[in-house]
């Protein structure tokens, strides 16, 4: 009975023994059979500039992984198809029917860190459609130039003294930006906080006279006559109504025939004003007989 009982448990134990060693073999071909998987981290190991970039000057690209972009390393990928295509990702706008993405975009990692070589308009107006439209509607020697003539960078808003000489010694980009806009820098419009100055460095003649005169229009800004738009004369009406009777108003038309000109007001001195004078000095006779 004994000798029976020890069998048994001979035999259970071999067969627990060889279950064992069955269930070990196969979770060790299972290991042997499994894909490792990769990690951004493994990336990193190999591919150190490419992160870093990114971190620094990936914009819109931080939020995405490598694995976003990148399908498989070889062997399993071939090396060709490691490197995808813009368009995998960007779509459904103008600017991403363009070709030739890295002409601008030259680093996939610094997406809009883009420095422009060449000529380049056509790409810009992708997105920059309103510029252009201003460039044609007051056409100057701007609407002329690339895009890339002035912005060599993208974002680049480059210093007008970069191709213009300033008006005045101490004028500065903002005060450029006061009166001219880049896209349109013929059609001259302004507030009403410009001071004399900024007027005076280009019109120097009417700066002088109005300096000098001993009339009320000495106090007034440029602006103030002179509102919104350059070049815009007012009339002395806007102002001052109708002063004289009609009769003298039908001999003598025009204000400047008596009155001079605006920044030299009643310099009754000046040549141009004899001729009035003496029309003057006839009447006065005429009314005396």
């Amino acid at each position: 009975m004994n000798a029976v009982r020890q069998i048994r448990l001979f035999v259970v134990a071999g067969l627990a023994l060889a279950a064992s060693l069955c269930l070990g073999l196969g979770s060790q071909v299972q290991a042997a059979q499994a894909t490792p998987q990769l990690t951004t981290d493994d990336c990193v190991k190999c591919h150190a500039q490419a992160p870093a970039d990114i971190a620094a000057n990936g914009a819109g690209h931080k939020k995405i992984t490598c694995f976003d972009c990148h399908d498989g390393h070889p062997p399993k990928v071939p090396a060709k198809d490691i490197i995808p295509k813009c368009s995998q990702c960007h779509s459904g706008k103008k600017h991403y029917e363009l070709t030739g993405c890295l002409g601008c975009h030259k680093n996939p990692h610094t997406p809009l860190n883009i420095v422009l070589s060449g000529n380049i308009t056509d790409a810009c107006l992708s997105c920059h459609t309103q510029q252009m439209a201003q460039l044609k509607e007051f056409p100057s020697k701007h609407s002329k130039l690339y895009c890339s003539t002035c912005h060599n960078v993208h974002g680049k808003i480059p210093a007008c003294t970069q191709c213009h000489k300033p008006h005045f010694a101490e004028q500065t980009k903002d005060d450029c930006k006061k009166c001219h806009k880049a896209h349109q820098p013929k059609n001259v419009t302004y507030g009403k906080d410009i001071p004399n100055k900024d007027c005076g460095a280009c019109h120097k003649k009417a700066m002088e006279l109005l300096s000098a005169s001993q009339t009320k229009h000495k106090s007034l800004a440029c602006v103030y006559c002179h509102q919104d738009k350059h070049k815009m004369v007012p009339a002395c009406q806007t102002c001052h109504g109708t002063p004289h009777p009609a009769a003298m108003m039908s001999r003598f038309p025009k204000c400047g025939e008596c009155h001079n000109i605006a920044h030299d007001l009643n310099r009754w001195n000046s040549p141009a004003k004899e001729s009035v004078k003496q029309e003057i000095k006839k009447d006065l006779k005429k009314k005396k007989k």
